[in-house]
């Protein structure tokens, strides 16, 4: 594939790009990159991190050599290419939209001429592609955001975003997975934690899954968060074709 190059990153890494391009197809050429390195098993291979473009591997040279790594991964995208996309995995993610929880739902709406009831119907619509994690552990960058309802980030910064906060910043929307400062505009709130320390696998979701956004009200929002404290809570999850 001739787009795709491989490239040294320090003495530990190296990095496979893509393209330059931010797509669902280039997505999914990393996500089936990943899925064989990981059924490959190779041997000295410590990480994968996957991007908007790219795939960051990182590897130990006491084990494997650049140059032996840099062969396997040869192989390993001219596999890529036939390998079959498989099922998709969606998260639902319950939110409770406005009021105390979505403070910036009203600017939103004013931004795009629209109702508040048809911001999150627009929201809530479609199944979003998560491109790659970073920022915050478990801050998912989603891609597939209605343009109807890109809103620019607050001028203002607020100095504290609450853990489970969905917002919008410009063409993005994602979660806050933990207290932190942030200038998107907050248009709701999600009882799930996207990052949980003390859960046996800390982050919810991996790049390449998606999430679907399910408004809920505020009595189902406490309901499901008292699940959540309790450890009782799984996330519905679908595997569609």
């Amino acid at each position: 594939m001739p787009d795709i190059r491989i490239l040294t990153e320090g003495d530990s890494s190296v990095l496979v790009e893509f393209g330059k391009e931010i797509s669902p197809e280039i997505n999914r050429k990393i996500a089936a990159t990943v899925q064989l390195m990981r059924e490959q098993h190779i041997e000295g291979v410590v990480d994968m991190i996957p991007a908007f473009c790219s795939l960051l591997v990182n590897y130990d040279p006491r084990v494997i050599s650049y140059d032996d790594l840099k062969k396997r991964l040869e192989i390993l995208l001219k596999m890529e290419v036939t390998a079959g996309e498989g099922c998709r995995k969606v998260y639902e993610i319950p939110v409770c939209y406005g009021g105390e929880y979505g403070p910036d739902i009203e600017n939103i709406a004013e931004h795009a001429g629209l109702s508040v009831e048809e911001v999150i119907k627009i929201h809530s619509s479609r199944d979003y592609l998560i491109y790659m994690l970073g920022f915050l552990p478990g801050f998912c960058y989603l891609g597939g955001l209605d343009e109807r309802i890109h809103t620019p980030r607050l001028a203002n910064p607020r100095i504290k975003i609450n853990a489970g906060s969905v917002g919008i910043g410009g063409s993005q929307t994602g979660i806050y997975p933990l207290d932190s400062p942030g200038g998107w505009q907050l248009m709701g709130m999600t009882p799930v934690k996207t990052y949980d320390p003390d859960r046996n696998i800390p982050i919810l979701v991996e790049a390449g899954d998606y999430i679907r956004f399910v408004p809920i009200d505020e009595e189902e929002y406490k309901r499901i968060r008292e699940l959540v404290e309790r450890g009782e809570y799984q996330c519905t999850v679908h595997e569609e074709a």
